[in-house]
């Protein structure tokens, strides 16, 4: 199932994040990097991801 969220990241970071955590700080905080630059939305969301 990681596998899949990281595949999601990867296209749209905030839904990996989503995905993994719901609609917490989390999710916001990426919907805002991803918004400054998508590379910065992508590694939070994988980050989010893998440390579970």
């Amino acid at each position: 199932m990681d596998l899949i969220r990281i595949i999601v990241a990867i296209l749209l970071p905030p839904l990996g994040v989503f995905l993994q955590e719901g609609l917490g700080k989390h999710f916001w905080i990426n919907i805002i990097l991803t918004i400054l630059g998508y590379i910065p939305g992508i590694v939070h969301a994988i980050w989010i991801i893998a440390r579970r």
